[in-house]
């Protein structure tokens, strides 16, 4: 669990979706919503905030967008709270197709929750997996995010059948890491499953979300996937 507030806006498009997370956010103190100001705004009135109530750190900013589909709409407002890194995405979504969930993934989208599994803790839980940057898919869209990245896959090379990574190659710890992510492993159940520590679990993703750009772990774990090391 975070030891900071979260720092949350909602980016809905009626007013009854709006209400709907804030009704189930409102009250849990480990959250601040503030108003749909863009980053820096959000920021400084987490900060505002933080000073009024005695030096409790903020939070990275966490963005809630409700949708019912995935249109051109809900793509380019997630594109525009994507851009810049500044915030985390926690979609909630009605409805996926497997291309528009492997685009949000692309998009760097931190996590996903269904509307009907979203309840007030359910919802809590991804704000603060988004907020440390871990991300959060329920099983079933792990699964069809490997059909995905299944069917975009080509037929493995002949250097991939030898063992021969792919150009910018990722080391076995990296690919053992990442298979428990896609299994759907946190960071304790992965330090535990390869005895590393969490701070190693967390150091070998750092470096490799860095070193290859990708956004999260999910992205990762489809970059992988695509990649055929996984």
């Amino acid at each position: 669990m975070l030891d900071t507030r979260v720092t949350v806006t909602v980016h809905a498009s009626d007013p009854l979706s709006r209400a709907g997370v804030v009704s189930h956010l409102q009250h849990q103190p480990a959250v601040e919503i503030v108003q749909n100001q863009g980053g820096a705004a959000a920021r400084e009135q987490a900060e505002r905030g933080r000073e009024k109530e005695g030096g409790g750190q903020a939070a990275g900013a966490v963005a809630i967008m409700p949708i019912d589909r995935f249109d051109e709409i809900a793509a380019a407002e997630l594109r525009r709270l994507v851009r810049g890194g500044e915030q985390r995405v926690v979609l909630i979504a009605r409805d996926l197709r497997e291309p528009e969930l492997m685009t949000i993934v692309e998009y760097g989208v931190r996590a996903i929750l269904w509307r009907h599994q979203a309840t007030p803790q359910r919802l809590l839980r991804a704000v603060q997996s988004a907020a440390r940057g871990e991300g959060d898919l329920p099983p079933d869209l792990i699964s069809t995010l490997l059909t995905q990245v299944g069917r975009l896959r080509r037929s493995a090379t002949t250097s991939a059948s030898v063992g021969i990574a792919p150009t910018l190659g990722m080391a076995q710890r990296e690919v053992d890491v990442l298979r428990l992510v896609a299994e759907g492993l946190d960071t304790r159940q992965i330090s535990e499953k390869l005895a590393y520590s969490e701070r190693t679990v967390k150091n070998i993703l750092h470096a490799l979300m860095t070193r290859l750009q990708l956004h999260n772990r999910a992205h990762a774990v489809a970059y992988a996937l695509r990649e055929g090391y996984i």
